[in-house]
């Protein structure tokens, strides 16, 4: 039998976990934690992330504090706004959505972010704790991923690990998590990514097998070991829907258990980005 890991579920269990957290610790009157969300366009895509991130600060207890900004605003103003962001005491996360418009510097504004208050888990010191496996946020895909992993009691310690894609936001940082000691850490990890070679023999070798390049499909069934835990971070969309990096059919018999597309990872990303903040709140309260 292989296991579906509910991805819906599970983060919606995390948020019921964190809007009690948050309701018991505002009983005797602590303000409630903030999430500044800056979002600069008009690009469709981010508005619907943008929006889906409001509605579930709302639904969780969270202070959503929108600032939506025309594309044309400067690098100079955006940069002032995280630094009144960062002063302000009744803001503890702040995200800024990505990708910005033509002639800003993401980087720039990125690392302007005060790293306490860098709920994406985007600035280097983060990344830097995160590899001397020192606290600090933890980008919120990778950090689903191990809580997903944990909910369902699928440890990798001692396994073979396999993740293919070395973006920054999630292949990187999702090695170094199941690479740091405990009972979901402590993997030996390859990273895979465009040049590797032999990448079928690669992904056949892995206990767990985690797919995050953006490519349809592309993990077929012979390229997985039977009995593998199968993690699709890939969400594609197709004129027929939107799908993983891997072929669901194929790969669904040859694992123990899977996550689907949509309905897996997705849903985690905004739930760890909860957590983030309230981690964040908890730390300044």
């Amino acid at each position: 039998m292989t296991t579906i890991i509910d991805g819906k579920a599970t983060a919606q269990a995390v948020r019921a976990e964190l809007k009690e957290e948050i309701a018991a610790r505002c009983k005797d009157g602590l303000r409630a934690p903030g999430l500044a969300v800056i979002l600069v366009g008009e690009d469709p895509a981010s508005q619907v992330y943008v929006r889906n991130k409001e509605r579930a600060c709302q639904d969780t207890g969270i202070l959503s504090l929108p600032y939506r900004l025309p594309a044309d605003t400067s690098q100079e103003a955006l940069l002032a706004l995280i630094a009144e962001l960062n002063a302000r005491p009744d803001v503890d996360g702040i995200l800024l959505q990505l990708p910005l418009p033509a002639g800003l510097d993401a980087s720039r504004c990125l690392l302007a972010i005060d790293p306490a208050k860098d709920v994406d888990g985007f600035h280097p010191e983060n990344v830097g704790r995160l590899s001397l496996g020192l606290p600090g946020m933890v980008s919120c895909t990778p950090a689903g991923v191990i809580e997903l992993l944990r909910r369902y009691n699928l440890p990798t310690r001692g396994k073979k690990a396999v993740v293919v894609g070395r973006s920054d936001i999630v292949g990187k940082p999702l090695a170094l998590l199941l690479a740091r000691s405990g009972e979901f850490g402590d993997a030996t990890v390859t990273l895979c990514h465009s040049r590797t070679a032999n990448l079928a023999e690669e992904c056949r070798s892995a206990d767990f097998l985690f797919l995050a390049v953006g490519r349809p499909r592309m993990v077929t069934g012979d390229m997985v070991k039977k009995g593998a835990v199968v993690i699709d971070v890939g969400i594609n969309r197709t004129d027929s829907g939107l799908c993983g990096d891997a072929d669901y059919d194929s790969v669904f018999p040859q694992a123990s258990a899977i996550t689907p597309v949509p309905g897996g990872v997705g849903p985690m990303t905004i739930a760890m980005l909860l957590k983030n903040t309230v981690d964040a709140w908890k730390a300044r309260t």
